[in-house]
């Protein structure tokens, strides 16, 4: 039995899955495949593959008794102004107000009554508020089906293929 390559020199293994580019931010392989694109490429023989994740997490304050109990308030504010409007639908003339403005009301004072008591209970862990994120190392835009040639040429020619 021969190699993976046939007669006429394909291979199906390397042609299934090479790698174009390697860009450093997800934003330089975006507006990669974005050329692509603009030039008529196939795009949907195209995959970003991030490498080398890590989770970032960005810390973006002390988080305090009433912080937990100010971010507990407005979101049991949004919760109780939806569970408002949607028994509101139901109801006509001035009552309709009352309904929306209660439950508001009574969304914003469980949902501080929640966020103090969740944050109390931590008994000072992590008292700190944050955002996450998944960041990759690197970037790397890949093609499948045998378009890899074809993807080059179109960012050597554009100039998006890093030296």
């Amino acid at each position: 039995m021969s190699s993976t390559a046939d007669a006429g020199g394909f291979n199906p293994i390397t042609t299934a899955w090479n790698t174009v580019a390697h860009y450093a931010t997800y934003e330089e392989a975006q507006e990669a495949v974005d050329r692509l694109s603009d030039e008529g490429f196939p795009v949907e023989h195209i995959d970003i593959v991030g490498s080398d994740l890590r989770l970032v997490e960005h810390v973006t304050g002390r988080l305090t008794k009433g912080r937990a109990a100010a971010a507990g308030a407005a979101s049991g504010a949004w919760f109780g102004l939806f569970i408002g409007l949607l028994v509101g639908l139901f109801t006509t003339g001035p009552a309709w107000l009352g309904l929306i403005l209660g439950g508001l009301l009574i969304g914003a004072f469980w949902g501080a009554v929640f966020g103090y008591v969740t944050h109390a209970a931590t008994g000072g862990h992590r008292d700190f508020s944050s955002t996450r994120s998944l960041v990759a190392s690197r970037y790397d835009v890949v093609a499948r089906g045998g378009h890899t040639e074809e993807a080059r040429v179109i960012l050597e020619r554009a100039g998006l293929i890093p030296a």
